[in-house]
């Protein structure tokens, strides 16, 4: 099922978000600045092309407050924004009966794109 589910959310958008990120990625590690925030970038596009059988968990780092300060940044800089878009388009794919699922994703892909740092993409089989 997940198989399935992936193919038709690549079908209908995933890839072309995916491709957004990518891009998005390479222009942020064109900066020193920037590498950071598209490393994160890189993990939301991995995580927009296979969002079905994956889940983004918190992990404890030893980098102090390093990624709560990463986090405030980036919400500031355009996490809002991208968490914001993912909303509308999972409440619009949520009034539809078939887009159900596909909304679930957008909200996850919500949670990743609000603060990415200190996150990792495992499977959902995985504790």
């Amino acid at each position: 099922m997940n198989i399935l589910g992936n193919v038709i959310w690549l079908l209908f958008g995933g890839l072309a978000i995916a491709i957004e990120y990518f891009i998005a990625g390479v222009l942020l590690c064109l900066t020193i600045v920037g590498i950071p925030f598209g490393y994160q970038i890189f993990k939301l596009g991995i995580f927009t092309l296979l969002p079905f059988g994956q889940k983004s968990i918190s992990v404890e780092s030893g980098s102090g407050c390093l990624s709560l300060i990463m986090n405030l940044l980036w919400i500031v800089l355009g996490g809002i924004w991208i968490s914001l878009t993912h909303l509308f388009f999972g409440v619009l794919l949520c009034v539809t009966i078939v887009g159900i699922p596909f909304g679930m994703q957008h909200f996850k892909l919500m949670a990743m794109a609000f603060t990415p740092f200190g996150r990792r993409i495992i499977p959902n089989n995985t504790i």
